[in-house]
C-alpha cells in the first residue's frame, strides 16, 4: 500500500464529489470561490488507505495554500486549490461536472476562479 500524493488526493476528491455524492458545495467569500472538500476520512476510505496516510498530505496542501482546514467546519479549497480542483473537473470529468453542477454554473465557476471556459 503506497501513500497517496496531492494529485491523487485531489483526483479522489473530484470522484467523491461528482461520482459518489453528486454534490458540490461552493462558497463565495470576499470575492473568491472555494469548494467544500471531502473529509480526510472519506478521502482515505475512497483511496483504500489508512486515515493517517492522508493527514500529512492534507497538512502539506494546507501549508502550500491549496486547502484550509477549520475546526468543526471542515476542509475547503483556497483560490489556488479551487483552480486545481475545477481544472481537474474540466479536463477529466467535464460531463459529470456539468451534470452535477449545471453547465452554465460550471462555466461561471471556471470564470470566477480565473480559469478559461471549456470549449465544447
Amino acid at each position: 500500500m503506497t501513500a497517496p500524493d496531492r494529485e491523487t488526493i485531489f483526483a479522489a476528491a473530484v470522484r467523491i464529489l461528482l461520482d459518489v455524492d453528486r454534490v458540490v458545495t461552493v462558497h463565495y467569500r470576499d470575492g473568491t470561490v472555494s469548494v467544500q472538500f471531502p473529509t480526510t476520512r472519506r478521502l482515505a476510505e475512497h483511496l483504500g488507505v489508512p486515515h493517517y496516510y492522508v493527514l500529512p498530505y492534507c497538512a502539506e496542501m494546507e501549508r502550500d495554500g491549496l486547502i484550509r482546514r477549520v475546526e468543526r467546519v471542515g476542509i475547503s479549497t483556497t483560490p489556488a486549490g479551487t483552480r486545481l480542483l475545477l481544472g481537474l473537473m474540466s479536463s477529466s470529468h467535464l460531463t459529470e461536472a456539468e451534470a452535477v453542477i449545471g453547465g452554465a454554473t460550471f462555466r461561471e465557476l471556471l470564470k470566477a476562479s480565473g480559469l478559461k471556459d471549456v470549449d465544447r
